[in-house]
């Protein structure tokens, strides 16, 4: 039997700032086990999420990075035919040949499944794999057991893990997935919740620093065309790399002296529109 014991609620953690509406869909979807399907653009947090639900609740955290050629049951367990093949020519491993258990390691989905303790399960980018990776995959976290053809073994779930999903939205999920799932889009923050987050992550910020940095980051986000707008990670690695300047003196954001573009800008032809829109001092 699966065991789904646990009182704890997630308020969140020590560098993860949050919106009562997303503490409360986490703690809901927990409390209905359901799995948290999360998307928003890059950078906005979810991911992190995930991270922030461990430390606050004290959980293992086992992630499951999705990729376009992945086999749903890679996730689940792989049986090292090879390893099995090498111990039978050579003879000088521990193992028993003739048992294939021996040669069964868990996925990342079997890991979570069998963990002593209840998890924390992030499936990161899910639409990155095609409609029946996405379909099948939920079958079996409904279901909390999958079975090992190989040794004729059902594995079932010691706890249901807390499940969180994550998508860009390059695909379309399919409608039987998204009904498996509770749902929340993580917005881009506003002015006053970046803020926040900025101070959480630097504490001692001066406050000139702060307020001309968010609203720079903010500008800068409004040049035409731009394809990847900078996001809350590349603020604060920006922030990070003004505060190693002992020259940089913040004011200077104000006039369009915007140094580390390519801290914020990952794109050749972004980067190159931000310099553009710098140099002609179209942003101020």
């Amino acid at each position: 039997m699966v065991n789904t014991t646990s009182n704890s609620k997630f308020s969140g953690a020590t560098q993860y700032v949050l919106d009562d509406e997303l503490a409360s869909i986490v703690n809901i979807s927990m409390a209905l086990e359901m799995p948290l399907l999360l998307k928003g653009e890059p950078g906005t947090g979810k991911t992190m999420l995930a991270h922030a639900i461990t430390e606050s609740l004290a959980m293992p955290l086992i992630v499951l990075n999705v990729k376009s050629s992945m086999k749903l049951v890679d996730t689940l367990y792989q049986y090292d035919t090879l390893t099995r093949l090498n111990d039978s020519r050579f003879g000088d491993s521990h193992r028993d040949v003739s048992n294939i258990a021996d040669y069964i390691k868990m996925g990342k989905i079997g890991q979570a499944f069998t963990s002593k303790e209840r998890t924390v399960l992030l499936i990161d980018e899910v639409d990155k794999a095609d409609t029946d990776f996405q379909d099948d995959m939920l079958d079996v976290l409904d279901q909390m057991e999958f079975d090992i053809i190989e040794i004729d073994r059902t594995i079932k779930a010691v706890h249901r893990p807390v499940i969180i999903i994550t998508s860009n939205a390059k695909k379309d999920l399919s409608d039987p997935f998204l009904g498996r799932c509770n749902f929340h889009h993580i917005a881009f923050p506003d002015t006053k919740l970046m803020r926040k987050i900025i101070a959480v992550h630097f504490p001692d910020i001066d406050s000139n620093l702060l307020e001309n940095a968010v609203e720079t980051l903010y500008r800068l986000r409004e040049i035409d065309a731009i394809e990847k707008k900078p996001a809350t990670r590349e603020l604060i690695n920006w922030i990070r790399a003004l505060k190693t300047d002992p020259d940089f003196n913040p004011k200077t954001l104000v006039k369009g002296d915007i140094p580390f573009l390519g801290v914020l800008f990952k794109k050749s032809q972004d980067y190159e529109r931000a310099v553009n829109s710098t140099n002609r001092r179209t942003l101020f």
